[in-house]
């Protein structure tokens, strides 16, 4: 991005523990925006960022998204090697997990080593850092991945983002499993459907009218599931009840 040859800088917002910059991307001429993260280790300050990040997203019209850095968080206990799991854990992860869900974020595939961060003694290891991007960024990029590389003198190994260009057709159509518990949802879902004034062959009429369905989706679930206060709230006072 320091690159005016490969990037071109648009504007900036800074926040506490992350920086979102806008630009073009010089070769594909693609506009996007990338979020560096540098999370604390506090449960709740990282509640706090997750809001603030959601909150960023949901206000910008721009589709292209990449958040990447250390998230100081585990998806799940795999992730995490050499120290015990505890509660504050399992909230930690469940909070993380909503916040890529809720936003509709995908994890790039991993390619290296399986941790990012290593204690000092090597005994002691997490998958802490990471690249989550919108499904729009797979569109344009769609073969990238994360290559961890070789940890030198610091804790945390670097991260490569990578995209080899190769057509394997369309993307497939997501879902989150919240949205079958909604009441409606189903009919919703078939509502919309059956208004789309969309005419043609049945395989231009179910790809047109599938567009327009994942489009509504996004607007329902950002509406829905986008905003964080409550999920904050709950989960503060779970940790409160563990003296965390």
């Amino acid at each position: 991005m320091w690159h005016k040859d490969a990037f071109t800088y648009e504007s900036h917002e800074m926040g506490k523990r992350f920086i979102a910059v806008v630009g073009q991307h010089t070769k594909s001429n693609c506009r996007c925006v990338v979020v560096n993260v540098y999370s604390a280790c506090l449960l709740r300050e990282k509640i706090d960022l997750w809001g603030n990040l959601s909150a960023i997203k949901g206000a910008s019209l721009d589709p292209i998204w990449c958040f990447c850095g250390d998230f100081n968080a585990i998806r799940k206990r795999g992730e995490r090697k050499g120290t015990s799991v505890r509660d504050n854990h399992t909230s930690e992860m469940g909070s993380f997990n909503n916040f890529i869900e809720s936003n509709m974020l995908i994890e790039l595939p991993i390619v290296g080593k399986k941790y990012t961060w290593f204690s000092s003694n090597g005994k002691a290891m997490s998958r802490l850092d990471r690249v989550l991007v919108s499904e729009e960024w797979l569109q344009e990029w769609p073969m990238g991945k994360q290559y961890v590389q070789r940890r030198e003198v610091f804790y945390h190994c670097a991260i490569v983002v990578k995209s080899l260009v190769k057509d394997w057709g369309p993307k497939p159509f997501r879902t989150i499993d919240a949205w079958f518990m909604e009441k409606g949802f189903l009919t919703m879902v078939k509502d919309w459907w059956t208004s789309y004034p969309v005419q043609g062959n049945a395989f231009v009429v179910f790809k047109e009218k599938l567009k327009c369905l994942k489009r509504d989706l996004k607007v329902w679930n950002r509406d829905s599931f986008g905003n964080m206060e409550s999920s904050k709230k709950k989960i503060l006072e779970e940790l409160e009840a563990l003296d965390c």
